[in-house]
């Protein structure tokens, strides 16, 4: 039992890190060399951000819990999963967790008024896809057989259907 929290714990290091410690490393740096204002200029702009942010810690937080509590794994993609999730957010779209983290980073970029924060989200965009398609995708297809393969022909990588999927339900109407 301590070992698992320990190791959750530790798993947790790389999202804190992604999303608390660097943006505010670079929010510091934008606001020391480039004179940049810490905050948005606008209080419209400033509640716009944090609405955002709260909307994608929501979506991770619950796709946390979900992957935890489902999966019987952790949040890090390096340790397999015991049970493929399709639950909550997972009937909508493959990968709600990351989708959380880069709300978030968008979030914070439009809060911050940041470039900066704002290139580091399209930076974990897409070293993400690239990760999923080449190295993620392939192993829980080896894993999860044609259980993952419908679910992959059924719910989008990226942009959530509307409709939830349900496992047996093989419709591509997304």
């Amino acid at each position: 039992m301590i070992k698992t929290v320990a190791k959750h714990l530790r798993d947790f290091l790389i999202p804190i890190f992604i999303t608390i410690i660097l943006p505010l490393l670079i929010n510091t740096m934008e606001h020391r060399w480039f004179q940049r204002p810490r905050f948005a200029p606008s209080i419209f702009q400033l509640i716009l951000g944090l609405v955002v942010c709260l909307a994608g810690l929501a979506l991770l937080i619950i796709s946390i819990v979900l992957m935890i509590s489902s999966a019987k794994s952790t949040v890090m993609p390096w340790d397999p999963s015991q049970n493929l999730v399709v639950r909550g957010p997972y009937r909508h779209l493959r990968n709600p967790m990351i989708l959380g983290v880069i709300i978030l980073l968008l979030g914070e970029a439009l809060a911050l008024s940041s470039y900066g924060i704002a290139i580091l989200a399209g930076v974990f965009f897409i070293s993400n896809t690239a990760y999923f398609i080449f190295v993620e995708e392939p192993k829980l297809e080896t894993q999860f057989g044609e259980a993952y393969r419908r679910y992959k022909a059924n719910v989008p990588r990226w942009r959530p259907r509307l409709k939830p999927w349900r496992p047996g339900e093989d419709s591509h109407d997304n």
